[in-house]
């Protein structure tokens, strides 16, 4: 999957709360969240699980299917 559609839907998922909010929950800086949410870089399978877990959902949903 490409980084514009990682993007895309953690952008999705994150909703109203603040960068500053999930970065904090997931243990990474907000400049990484920053540069996955706008395709800049796509996280080490480390952080997929991190994020996946966070949002409840399955590293395949967020980073594999289209």
């Amino acid at each position: 999957m490409d980084k514009k559609t990682i993007a895309k839907k953690l952008l999705d998922l994150r909703e109203s709360k603040s960068r500053e909010e999930v970065s904090n929950e997931l243990g990474i800086s907000i400049s990484a969240l920053q540069m996955y949410e706008n395709g800049q870089r796509i996280p080490k399978d480390e952080i997929k699980i991190k994020i996946a877990n966070y949002y409840k959902k399955s590293v395949q949903e967020i980073f594999f299917e289209q």
